[in-house]
């Protein structure tokens, strides 16, 4: 038997280390995502929109006593009380008390103004359904209007965890009893 000479077995730990110190290699995924979920997912809630704004389409067209107007967030509504003598309409920061209720289209009450209550509603800053946040500012004080949203601009997929359902069309009015504008102060910063 041969004997192994220490220098051999240096020699051969560092062979072993160098070789051991090598950058690893990527791995190549093993599924590429092609995005399919969400081209699913998009064509899913257009149609579903669609199918929201034929429904509120054809409500308009039967209502012969109210005239309606297109909001440019994408949803109708007509005055109940318009008050053309004010030109302010509520601006960011602006504090708007307000009251509503929320509906079915079928004019069946889910939340009834009563139940709501009045609210202090601050402009651009607070968290209730988006149709909600922009209809305030096309009213001025004093204005009551019923807005008709689709579930997108009401509570969306997930409704309200209470009695607004998954992807729910609503029907609300709205009245604005006062608008508080911020002050000139806060406008310039003093």
């Amino acid at each position: 038997m041969k004997k192994i000479h220490l220098s051999h077995l240096y020699l051969l730990g560092l062979v072993l280390l160098v070789s051991g110190c090598n950058q690893p290699k990527p791995r190549k995924p093993i599924s590429v995502k092609t995005g399919s979920f969400m081209t699913t997912s998009i064509e899913r809630s257009k149609a579903l929109l669609s199918i929201e704004e034929a429904i509120i389409d054809s409500i308009i067209a039967k209502d012969t006593l109210n005239h309606y107007h297109s909001s440019p967030n994408g949803y109708s509504y007509y005055f109940n009380t318009q008050d053309s003598t004010l030109n302010y309409h509520a601006k960011e920061g602006d504090v708007v008390k307000i009251n509503y209720d929320i509906r079915t289209l079928n004019n069946q009450t889910i939340y009834s103004r009563e139940e709501i209550g009045t609210i202090n509603f601050k402009i651009d800053k607070e968290d209730y359904f988006p149709g909600l946040r922009t209809a305030v500012k096309l009213l001025r004080e004093g204005e009551t209007a019923t807005f008709l949203f689709p579930s997108s601009l009401a509570y969306g997929y997930h409704g309200d965890d209470h009695r607004i359902g998954t992807n729910q069309t609503i029907k609300s009015t709205i009245h604005i009893i006062e608008v508080i504008q911020k002050s000139k102060d806060s406008l310039t910063g003093n």
